[in-house]
């Protein structure tokens, strides 16, 4: 890697502590894969959501763990049931909070079987930073790596201003604007649910709470972005004005870290390549649609009926992963004859379709997405422009970034309602691929393409931002 970066004493190693969910270890995986280029060893620490958590996907840890064999896991024993009480009305995802506080009894009792000498740092995960109290009390330099945007870090850091003194919710403001330095404005409705509510709901403080501990209690934040993609929100995060009277810690861009082969998904097999990849093969370039809205992204069969109809009438070839119940008969949530007329320009994908290949495909023109970040910066790094459709937690602020400050997709109309209607398909489908605005679009992508790249080669902006960070925990280390 990195010339100038000094190879560690050896056998010293790193301890990742990601959130829970597949979203949130798989980016952890490829955080992973720079520390072990650098010459570390690498444990990962899973604490796994309390049962039937809906928040977050459960990880096939084994599965992950086959696909990176440089990689130590270790799965943290269950809490003991009572630790884990829901009680009335408590929100899942409060439950899951309150169990990864808990889980730092045995996050500490790993940590303590690490010889200190050979202990480098501990980088927790955005919800799991509860864990910098354990560090500290070890003596072991402690940083956070956000998984999110750099604007959407800059968001949530400066939420604690925001509710400070407030006596309703932010749901009240439904649709208004807000402002954020480093951020476009964009509707108060777009934040992340459980931000809307009462700034003393006890949801609404556990996560202002956990968010604040990503730059209060670290010494520093990885943030899985490059510096040209969000320097806006960076700078943010690096002013005196972000948070005032607080100066936050050192913010270190280091992606984007995308799967390069898929082998980090828990979804990805060993076996043969996927079939929608030959039928891809077959197709002129940059002339598919690709429709996939993640793990956790579903639609009721009428608005599968309407994506359908609007893809039959724009007339372009498209790939569409989609996600049913098992035993779903096509004619639940696909029109009548709808395979029959596309059979020659259309494919769908029961379940899962290997997102990261199908991206990289040179027939893969543009993508309908979710706007999880994940999914964002693999469909930047493979320069493929989307279409905005988001669904739950940041990724409609997400799609405010991808479309204002990106200027790398354009939003579907109706989303905030829940529907999208047949006719805004086929409209923004025939606009990212034919039309000027399309062109202009298309264009900017394959330059962001060209600075994803750049920022990941040697002396690149992401590059030399890891070598500082290094530089800052040996530091941190002779103090």
């Amino acid at each position: 890697m990195d010339k100038e970066v000094a190879m560690p004493m050896p056998q010293q190693t790193v301890v990742l502590y990601p959130s829970p969910g597949v979203g949130h270890v798989v980016p952890m995986v490829q955080l992973a894969k720079v520390f072990l280029r650098h010459g570390f060893d690498v444990a990962m620490v899973i604490a796994e959501p309390p049962a039937g958590s809906p928040d977050f996907r459960i990880v096939d840890v084994d599965r992950v763990a086959a696909s990176n064999p440089g990689i130590s896991f270790h799965v943290l024993p269950p809490l003991p049931d009572a630790d884990l009480a829901a009680g009335p009305g408590k929100p899942p995802f409060l439950l899951t909070l309150q169990a990864l506080e808990r889980y730092n009894g045995e996050l500490e009792r790993f940590l303590r079987s690490i010889p200190r000498r050979r202990l480098h740092s501990l980088v927790t995960g955005m919800f799991s930073t509860y864990a910098a109290d354990v560090a500290a009390r070890l003596g072991v330099p402690v940083y956070a790596f956000f998984a999110s945007a750099a604007a959407t870090l800059a968001v949530v850091t400066q939420m604690p201003a925001l509710l400070a003194g407030r006596r309703a919710g932010l749901k009240e403001l439904g649709d208004a604007p807000l402002e954020f330095l480093g951020v476009p404005p964009f509707p108060a409705s777009h934040l992340v649910g459980e931000l809307l509510e009462h700034p003393e709901d006890a949801l609404c403080q556990a996560m202002v709470d956990v968010w604040r501990r990503n730059t209060d209690g670290t010494s520093g934040v990885l943030v899985n972005t490059f510096e040209s993609l969000e320097s806006p929100a960076v700078q943010a995060l690096r002013d005196p004005r972000c948070v005032p009277g607080r100066v936050l810690p050192p913010i270190y861009c280091v992606g984007p870290l995308v799967d390069g082969d898929g082998t980090s998904s828990p979804d990805q097999g060993r076996g043969a390549r996927h079939g929608c990849l030959a039928w891809l093969d077959a197709q002129p370039e940059s002339s598919v649609v690709f429709l996939c809205f993640g793990s956790r992204g579903t639609h009721p069969p009428e608005q599968q009926r309407e994506i359908a109809a609007g893809l039959d009438r724009s007339g372009h070839r498209f790939l569409w992963a989609v996600r049913t119940p098992a035993g779903t008969d096509d004619s639940v949530f696909l029109p009548e004859g709808f395979l029959e007329r596309t059979k020659d320009r259309g494919l769908v994908v029961r379940s899962w379709a290997p997102q990261v290949e199908v991206l990289r495909h040179p027939s893969t023109g543009a993508f309908v997405t979710h706007c999880g970040w994940n999914s964002t910066l693999e469909a930047i790094s493979q320069g493929v422009p989307m279409l905005c459709w988001p669904l739950y937690a940041e990724q409609l602020m997400n799609k405010v970034f991808i479309t204002e400050s990106m200027g790398v997709g354009v939003g579907m109309d109706g989303y905030r309602a829940g529907f999208v209607r047949a006719e805004e398909v086929e409209a923004k489908v025939r606009l990212v691929m034919e039309s000027e605005e399309g062109r202009v679009i298309r264009a900017r992508a394959a330059a962001r393409k060209k600075e994803a790249a750049a920022a990941l080669e040697d002396g690149g902006s992401s590059r030399t931002s890891f070598a500082r960070f290094l530089l800052d925990v040996e530091n941190l280390d002779k103090q």
